[in-house]
């Protein structure tokens, strides 16, 4: 990292801070209003980040390796959602970022490393490098420390249960080894719930819907709006939903949500999602089994660990769209009378869009019966929990 890059990192883990900081704490003061104060602040803001881009566009040629240039972006993209947090930039009144310096260099830097020009939910999550103990953050707000904290453990969790089931790949179903990465993918998962239910149980809703969600909204780079980060993007939490075959790739519902997330994923997670859209699935696999093997041992124990695996990441669809869509997103709309707000969304869709979609998608995950619309494995699972003696 070069000495104008550290400056901006540096400026993004302190004043930056508490820049926002302090904003928030205004909104709560005067939510019908501006202050004096607010304005100077968001002038500040605006001006010393763009100082600090406009020295790294001077300084020409910022490559020093993947990792310090992701990096970068982030930190562009940290002080890009900030500015459209504070709705110093607003992409229904503008044709292009007023934020030129900022795009500029944002556009650059996702060009040469295959990405989105925006900061993405990794940059908060498994790639926010920690100095002293400190990650970075938008805001100082204990709400949004928990909120990382916890959908980062989720996150390695979600990781730890695609490499387990991707390492069964080459051993085949049949295999006694993949019992055990079985068990390791249901542990994995399991440890997933735990911490989602901490964090349900211990973040405030308010704070979260009104201080931490605003920051993952759409903005616009150059001409162009990228949706907000969503903690989703990343490849893991998909490989299990083709691994396990409960989605498929070529389902048109599915396929397009791969599609709109592969570029906000590092390019490394972009290439193993590939490479299981291609692949056999287990339940397929089992699927495949004839009568001669249904009756041994190994097809007894492997598939029972398979539907425990299926059935625990299931729990995890269904706590993400009960525990966290309900109760941080959706209810809290309804009580603010924000349901049909064009900008509540991180994905960018209006909120009954979105709710729908996601039920979709929760449906696919728990293999639910088939809904009018889109067919799930359900009747698959069903047929495979027919074997199990």
């Amino acid at each position: 990292m070069t000495q104008r890059a550290r400056a901006l990192d540096q400026w993004i883990r302190t004043d930056f801070r508490q820049m926002n900081s302090e904003l928030e704490s205004l909104y709560f003061e005067f939510p019908d209003g501006v202050s004096p104060v607010e304005s100077n602040i968001k002038h500040d803001l605006v001006e010393q980040g763009r100082e600090l881009i406009s020295a790294l566009l001077k300084e020409g040629n910022t490559d020093e390796g993947f990792d310090s240039g992701f990096e970068l972006l982030g930190d562009v993209g940290f002080y890009m959602a900030a500015c459209r947090r504070h709705n110093i930039t607003e992409p229904s009144r503008e044709t292009r970022s007023p934020l030129h310096e900022a795009s500029a260099l944002a556009m650059q830097l996702g060009a040469s490393l295959g990405v989105i020009p925006r900061f993405a939910s990794c940059h908060l999550e498994t790639h926010n490098r920690a100095v002293n103990g400190e990650y970075k953050t938008f805001t100082s707000l204990p709400d949004e420390r928990l909120f990382i904290d916890y959908n980062t453990r989720g996150v390695f969790s979600f990781i730890r249960a695609s490499e387990a089931l991707r390492n069964c790949l080459p051993l085949g179903v049949s295999h006694p080894v993949s019992l055990d990465l079985l068990k390791v993918a249901k542990s994995a998962l399991d440890e997933v719930y735990r911490s989602n239910e901490q964090l349900f149980t211990r973040l405030d809703v308010d704070r979260f819907f009104y201080c931490v969600r605003p920051y993952y909204r759409p903005h616009r780079v150059g001409l162009h709006e990228y949706r907000g980060a969503n903690a989703g993007d990343f490849a893991g939490i998909n490989v299990i939903d083709l691994l396990l075959g409960l989605c498929k790739a070529d389902d048109p519902y599915y396929s397009q949500l791969l599609v709109d997330k592969f570029l906000f994923m590092r390019p490394d997670d972009q290439l193993v999602l590939r490479d299981c859209m291609r692949r056999t699935s287990l339940m397929d696999s089992f699927l495949a089994c004839n009568e001669r093997d249904r009756s041994q041992a190994w097809y007894q124990e492997n598939l029972t660990a398979f539907l425990e695996v299926c059935d625990a990441h299931g729990k995890v669809a269904r706590q993400h769209h009960e525990r966290l869509v309900h109760k941080f997103i959706e209810r809290p709309a309804d009580l603010g009378a924000h349901r049909d707000q064009q900008d509540l969304t991180a994905s960018g869709p209006p909120l009954p869009i979105l709710l729908k979609a996601l039920r979709k998608l929760c449906d696919m995950r728990c293999a639910a019966p088939d809904t009018e619309g889109y067919v799930t494995r359900h009747g698959d699972v069903q047929q495979l929990r027919g074997t199990v003696q």
